[in-house]
């Protein structure tokens, strides 16, 4: 077999314009999961059975099911329900709450993980409710597991091109039609996994920037991932 790149390559403006696409739909959802995640999370700590047992519910439902039934399903579902949105509208829901579901558990180790001994030493100080959950828990929470929300994102990232099964035309849908009109699918997958390769190491590159600008003591001691 003799590889061809020429072809595939002289399309590069389609790849360019399919991994801003890719990036603008993680980031999207990566902001969106990381909403629901926390608010999931806090919910399935509250003292109200209902409130904690929809959380629950919630996060059960979607960690046991495929992505790409969860798109399809909010795709076909809101088309059935007369709500025609732009398939990147449709991509961005099913990865945010898709996300939201792992995001939540992660953040919920994170709450587990603050002292019972730091929220009355917050209560003792007339700290108020929100105080408490802003200073005292949110920052330190996700300060431990922000390793883990990274590596969560990056693969949601990843998982977007499923994507291309609703007609976005993100990284690997570029290449689908790059390879049927080329007829060289290995160079053209080749070439997409590198850009895949580059778009992880990127986005670790921003986390790892947020993560030394949001926590001075990780970036003095040298893991701000």
């Amino acid at each position: 077999m003799e590889l061809d790149f020429g072809a595939v390559l002289e399309r590069w403006p389609l790849f360019v314009d399919g991994a801003w696409l890719t990036i603008r739909l993680a980031l999207v959802a990566t902001v969106s999961g990381f909403a629901i995640g926390t608010l999931c999370a806090a919910g399935r700590r509250s003292r109200h059975a209902v409130l904690s047992r929809l959380c629950g519910g919630y996060v059960e439902l979607i960690r046991n099911t495929p992505l790409l039934v969860q798109i399809f399903l909010v795709y076909f579902g809101l088309s059935s329900l007369g709500l025609k949105l732009p398939a990147f509208t449709v991509a961005v829901i099913a990865l945010a709450v898709n996300a939201g579901a792992y995001a939540t558990e992660i953040m919920r180790a994170g709450f587990d993980s603050v002292n019972r001994s730091q929220l009355e030493a917050a209560e003792c100080l007339g700290l108020s409710r929100l105080q408490v959950y802003w200073h005292v828990v949110l920052f330190p929470a996700m300060e431990r597991v922000y390793p883990a929300l990274t590596s969560q994102f990056v693969l949601l990232m990843l998982a977007s091109s499923i994507c291309s099964q609703i007609s976005v035309e993100e990284l690997t849908a570029v290449a689908n039609h790059v390879q049927s009109d080329t007829y060289r699918p290995f160079e053209t997958f080749l070439v997409i996994g590198a850009g895949y390769i580059a778009l992880s190491l990127l986005m670790r590159l921003g986390f790892w920037g947020l993560g030394a600008l949001l926590f001075p003591r990780r970036r003095r001691l040298g893991t701000a991932l």
